[in-house]
């Protein structure tokens, strides 16, 4: 089988294991549910009057929301990330696109990440796999993915862990560090570094602002296992062995934000992980971030709709209102600086 075959195989796979399949953690949640908001019986402030917007890399949202990477390089890719983007265009809120990487090496499928047609003023995010720039990928390629989608930014994402249990899987992360630092210094637009669902640790993310990145976006445990999605994708008893082996595999969303947060006070910070409701979003900004990334449930919306993507970003909105407006926080801002989050376990 050729590059652009395997390249559309797995895609088709990963694609079809989201869409069909239960692949959440078993053995590790998000921590979220171990923290909860103090009620405010008196807030003191007018719910109509809460503003939600933030300012991300040069762009205002409307909500503090990140539809993260999902799909791409395959024809029903095109259909999803087409409804996404409208979405995204009508909420005022922030989109990336799923790993261009079967885009770089066929041409042929570039119209399934394309979207500024139909999204031309949100903040849009190219993603490459970071290994890739052990692989043949460099600064050229990273420009062609962010030129390709009119993108704003570019993710290069982080997963050896799914790479290590992916059976065609491109392992050598020999030297990453000093080639994203080399993709940062080149490129025009801003870089975001995000893991796909293990988290970031206190480490990794002292490294990553010392490289020169523009963010993090840490993608903890508690969500979407990859490793399910790739034990699904196995026919063999001994390799979904191995891959059960690393079920409680990862640091949990709620204690990834605290430690890249202390780690880097600075840095723009976007918690994804198993985030799926609005008082989900409202205590990954309590505890640090400044924005929420959510996939799953969304990627399932998509499949069916633009319409259906716009009703659950619509209700996680109103929720993150109502929850910011029973405990007194006018603003994101007031949300982050809220003293009413209390750790519960």
């Amino acid at each position: 089988m050729d590059k652009i075959e395997s390249n559309s195989k797995r895609k088709y796979e990963h694609l079809h294991i989201n869409l069909t399949k239960d692949v959440q953690f078993e053995a590790v949640s998000t921590g979220l549910e171990n923290y909860r908001f103090i009620h405010q019986a008196l807030p003191e402030i007018d719910a109509a009057s809460i503003d939600l917007s933030v300012s991300l890399f040069g762009k205002t949202l409307n909500a503090p929301l990140l539809l993260s990477p999902m799909t791409g390089g395959i024809k029903q890719a095109k259909r999803i990330n087409r409804n996404l983007a409208q979405a995204a265009q009508e909420m005022g809120i922030a989109m990336g696109v799923g790993s261009q990487r079967t885009a770089i090496d066929n041409p042929d499928v570039v119209d399934t990440f394309q979207v500024r047609e139909v999204a031309p003023d949100i903040l849009l995010f190219a993603n490459l796999g970071a290994v890739q720039l052990n692989y043949g990928y460099g600064i050229e390629e990273c420009r062609r993915a962010v030129e390709m989608i009119e993108a704003d930014a570019i993710i290069l994402h982080l997963n050896p862990l799914q790479e290590a249990l992916q059976l065609e899987g491109q392992t050598n992360f020999i030297g990453l560090l000093r080639k994203i630092e080399q993709i940062c210094r080149h490129l025009t637009v801003p870089v975001v570094v995000k893991e796909v669902g293990w988290g970031i640790s206190e480490t990794v993310a002292r490294k990553l602002v010392e490289a020169g990145v523009a963010g993090l976006d840490i993608a903890g445990a508690g969500g979407t296992s990859w490793g399910e999605v790739e034990r699904h994708r196995t026919l063999s008893d001994n390799h979904s062995r191995i891959v059960k082996s690393f079920a409680a595999w990862g640091i949990p969303t709620a204690e990834s934000i605290q430690i890249v947060r202390l780690a880097a006070p600075e840095i723009t910070l976007i918690a994804s992980g198993g985030l799926r409701t609005g008082i989900d979003m409202a205590k990954a900004i309590a505890l640090g971030a400044d924005a929420a990334g959510v996939a799953a449930p969304l990627l399932k919306a998509a499949d069916v709709s633009t319409e259906a993507v716009i009703e659950y970003v619509n209700e996680t909105i109103e929720v993150l209102r109502i929850t910011m407006f029973c405990i007194g926080a006018s603003s994101i801002s007031e949300l982050k600086d809220t003293p009413f989050l209390e750790k519960t376990k």
